[in-house]
Formats: C-alpha cells, structure tokens, sequence
C-alpha cells in the first residue's frame, strides 16, 4: 500500500506542476515548428493550449494525416515538463517521415487542464454503469490518492470529447492542410491519456480510424483490491468495440511502478478485443517487461505505435 501511495502522490504532483505552466513559451523542438493556439476557448471544458508540431516538410501544396495527442505539455520539450522529461515526438515523427516508414502527419497536441485531467480523461458511460454503493468505492479511493478532494466524483469526458470532434477538430480542418476523413484521423495517449483515447474511438467511430493507447490506466484509481472500474471498462468494450473491419487500436504496458498494475487487466482487454474479431491485422497489444509508467519510457518505444498507426 505504501507504494500505491507514493504512486498517487506523484500523480498529485504532476497535476499540480502541470497546471502552473499555463503560461509557458513555446516548446523547443529539434526539427519542425510548433503553432500554438492559446487557451482555446471551449463551450464544454476548461481553456487550454493546444500545441500544433509541423514538420519541416509542411506545405499548403499536400494534405497531412492529424495526430490527436493528449497531455500536450509533455509532448515536445523535456525541459518544460514537470519531471524533466517528454515524449520528444518531433524526433521521432521526423526520423520516421524522413526514412519513408510512415505517412507525412502533424500532431495536434492538447494540454491537459491540471486539475481537471481526471475528470476530462475518465471514461463517462463505464463510471456511469456502476451502481452507488460502487460509485462510492471509487469515490473514497480517489479521495484517499488526493486526486480529488471530496465527494463526489462527476467525469466530464463526454464533455472532452465533444471539445475535440466539435470545436478543436474542425478548427484544424479549416486552419491546416490535412485530410479530414476517418482514415488520417488518429487519437494517442498514455495512462489516463490511454483511457480516453480508447473512449474516443469507440464513442467516436465515425470520427477516428485508429488509436493508441500506451500503459492505459485501467485500474481508473490506484488500487485494484476492492475496484469495479476495471469490469466495468471490461464490458463498455465487449459492448461499444466499433467495427474491426474499418478500426485499429494499438494498446500496450510496462511492469513497473504504475504500470505494475495493468498486465492482469490488459490481458482481459486482449481476450475481449478477440471475442470481437479483432486479429492481428487490426489490433496489437506490446507487453515491455521493466518499463516503467514514465514518458521517457514512452518515448523509447513511441516510433512502435506510430509505424502500427501511420506506417506506409
């Protein structure tokens, strides 16, 4: 229980320091250039900086996949990130375009709004599925890690999902050179960035073609012992999976600190996304024994889930 608990302080942490760099200048990228949209203004979630990474090749004269990535603050610059550390994807979408493995794409990086990440990111129909005596499980457990105060716990993700296929998606399809259909449409996250990426595809399918979904936090809490999330995100899929035949999904997981307690439930996840008729044509799942739940760890195996993706 100790290390639960050192292991939810450290998320306080992170929505603490995350939400004191609003006003940060923008990120620097080692190819590319980044185009931020300034506290963008939403009808359904909080303001926030989006950070748009073209790369050097960017012209008016073609058309672009867009990647949709969550917690844009740590996407690009490691020196502005809380820990020190990021995803660096402009290396690694750069090195990949420029070696021909993957279709040319921009990324659309979406900050996070600090205190709001829990809500924004927890999948709203699974939570709503629970009954009030397991609501109140949740509930407490939250409470105890410090990710939220007090009582209760009310997610917004359907709210976060609206924001981004009604406000900030067609603001990129009007301002930028990219190809709007579902098949150059792709989401990507990590923890709870996974679980909301995975909630986008399937609440959203007409929309997303493919997602990724890197050490997906599905405990939702801290705690497996005494957790109905799991279950319920268990049967949101056997329920909501959209179609394999026009669908992708990439998910993956380490074994350690946070990630320590993911294998278990990703590998119900695998069985489910089987039951469904996904194979490996269209759904992989990566296990990274001694990777830990950190963005240096994502950025180590990032090129996997963009060749699976974007690959040519």
């Amino acid at each position: 229980m100790n290390h639960i608990r050192k292991i939810s302080l450290f998320v306080l942490g992170l929505l603490m320091a995350v939400a004191c760099v609003s006003q940060s200048p923008l990120p620097k990228v080692v190819s590319g250039k980044i185009e931020r949209i300034e506290n963008f203004t939403s009808d359904y979630v909080t303001a926030r900086n989006v950070d748009i990474w073209l790369p050097d090749s960017y012209s008016k004269a073609k058309k672009y996949a867009v990647l949709y990535m969550h917690d844009g603050q740590m996407l690009y610059d490691a020196e502005q990130g809380w820990n020190k550390q990021s995803w660096d994807v402009d290396d690694t979408a750069s090195k990949l375009m420029s070696e021909g493995k993957v279709k040319d794409f921009i990324v659309v990086g979406i900050w996070n709004g600090g205190v709001t990440r829990h809500p924004d990111y927890f999948p709203q129909k699974p939570l709503e599925s629970l009954s009030k005596v397991e609501l109140d499980t949740v509930t407490a457990q939250l409470v105890k890690a410090q990710i939220i105060k007090s009582p209760p716990f009310a997610t917004q993700s359907d709210n976060y999902l609206k924001f981004l296929t009604k406000e900030l998606k067609p603001y990129i399809d009007q301002n930028y050179s990219v190809h709007t259909d579902r098949s150059n449409t792709y989401v990507m996250g990590s923890s709870m960035g996974g679980l909301i990426s995975m909630y986008a595809i399937c609440e959203y399918p007409d929309i997303f073609g493919t997602a990724a979904c890197l050490s997906t936090h599905w405990p939702g809490t801290f705690v497996l012992e005494n957790n109905p999330v799991p279950a319920a995100f268990i049967q949101y899929l056997k329920d909501n999976l959209p179609d394999p035949n026009s669908h992708r999904i990439y998910f993956d997981c380490g074994d350690q600190t946070l990630d320590a307690l993911y294998p278990d439930i990703q590998r119900k996840v695998d069985q489910v996304m089987f039951d469904k008729g996904y194979s490996k044509a269209n759904w992989t799942t990566e296990y990274f024994p001694g990777q830990a739940h950190t963005e240096d760890a994502w950025k180590v195996r990032l090129r996997i889930p963009l060749e699976y993706m974007l690959g040519k």
